[in-house]
């Protein structure tokens, strides 16, 4: 597959800020004034919306296209990717338990509700559309393409975009080698219009950054710092025992592929959304040397099945609930928690906040208190984040663990694909 780099043109170039130092830049322009202007800071929404609505623009042809072409190239050897396939699950289903297990030993440590009172009141009503393993399975299916694309629903998109490649592999010559063209070619130009999204990234990130802080203010995070402390210690404690080790287990090279992860995380973490950063993090493993059957299957695969910082957050804010709430939470039950938790986790769109309407439905199936739950709504905003980056470091990983399962060289020395592209002024 093509790949796209972003930098201008050598004669065009008066700049030497890469992307990532434009975004850092906007980032803290952005806190400034959402700190020091917050009237003006919440009227600037506007460019902030624009930058997700273009990035989401692009999710859908990304994922069918790059989907579509890592199946169908294959032929008739489906084989291959049944054991790609099988080895993602498996690799996703140990890491977000992994992840929910810390939360829960995060959560019994630090007590993050211990100190904080949520008042009486009237029981909240219980989140709409409680979240089954029936739902969770029908969900899996699209009635209509048309309908989950317009609506940016990935697990259905990927579901589809299987299906269709596999039927599309069993496809014999020039109808199978014509629309493999067309997916090839849409892939292709989806990468360009990222190069061209991203060219606009700074503005849309400063704007978000600056909303968010306008809105909420700084003081947000005093009253509950506890419980934002205790989540991104359990984040790093879960970066160091488990994503590092087992990054050199399979002997992913760290020092390119911290360089490859970087933009993408740095873009989860500004804007909130996975979605923002799917488009680049998909780039920049290929740049590494990660095959693009892989990247094409395994990330989008892992925006709904490896959400390991989404799954971490939930366990810790389950139990900030339940302590907020004066609620006995015994290990049995915490247990339980986590399984059900394994469930609901799964299908969570890759957009802001969406983890907060999973925790409602999951505290409401547990008879604990839906009042601390607008609590942490105050702070939500800046857990997101944090998860969110992790989330998209975890998908990458996952795609470079699966490309060193099938004993493919990576990169071991940072390459030219991976400088940071600039933006002409």
């Amino acid at each position: 597959m093509t790949h796209v780099t972003l930098d201008a043109p050598p004669r065009r170039r008066r700049s030497g800020l890469t992307l990532t130092q434009w975004i850092l830049i906007a980032m803290v322009v952005g806190t400034v004034v959402g700190w020091q202007l917050p009237a003006m800071a919440v009227t600037l929404k506007p460019l902030s919306t624009i930058f997700l609505r273009l990035i989401k623009a692009l999710v859908v042809p990304l994922v069918f296209s790059t989907l579509v072409v890592g199946i169908a190239a294959h032929g008739e050897d489906l084989k291959r990717i049944g054991r790609l396939a099988l080895a993602s699950l498996v690799f996703f289903e140990v890491m977000t338990t992994i992840a929910l297990v810390f939360g829960l030993i995060a959560g019994n440590v630090a007590h993050p509700g211990a100190g904080v009172s949520i008042g009486a009141g009237a029981p909240a009503p219980l989140a709409s559309g409680k979240i089954t393993l029936a739902s969770t399975l029908e969900h899996l299916v699209p009635q209509s393409f048309a309908e989950s694309a317009a609506t940016n629903d990935v697990l259905q998109v990927v579901v589809f975009a299987v299906l269709f490649g596999v039927a599309l592999a069993r496809v014999p010559g020039h109808p199978r080698g014509v629309m493999l063209g067309f997916c090839q070619s849409l892939a292709e130009v989806s990468f360009k219009m990222t190069g061209l999204v991203m060219l606009y990234a700074p503005i849309g990130i400063g704007a978000a950054i600056a909303v968010t802080i306008g809105q909420n203010g700084p003081h947000v995070l005093i009253g509950l710092g506890k419980l934002v402390l205790t989540m991104y210690v359990a984040l790093i404690a879960f970066i160091i025992a488990v994503m590092v080790p087992v990054a050199v287990l399979f002997r992913v090279p760290l020092r390119t592929f911290t360089r490859a992860v970087g933009g993408p995380a740095l873009i989860a973490f500004s804007t909130s959304t996975s979605e923002a950063a799917l488009p680049l993090a998909m780039e920049r493993m290929e740049s590494i040397g990660v095959p693009s059957r892989i990247v094409g299957f395994v990330i989008p695969t892992g925006y709904s099945f490896n959400l390991m910082g989404s799954t971490l957050y939930l366990a810790v804010a389950s139990l900030f609930v339940a302590q907020a709430g004066n609620v006995p939470f015994p290990l049995s039950t915490q247990l339980v928690l986590m399984l059900t938790l394994m469930l609901t986790s799964k299908g969570i769109a890759g957009v802001a906040r969406a983890g907060l309407v999973v925790l409602s439905g999951t505290v409401g199936q547990f008879g604990l208190p839906l009042q601390a739950v607008a609590v942490i709504l105050g702070v939500d905003a800046f857990m997101d984040m944090g998860r969110t980056a992790i989330n998209v470091v975890g998908n990458c990983l996952a795609a470079a663990v699966m490309a060193r399962w099938e004993r493919l060289p990576l990169q071991s020395q940072p390459s030219s694909a991976l400088s940071q592209p600039s933006i002409s002024l």
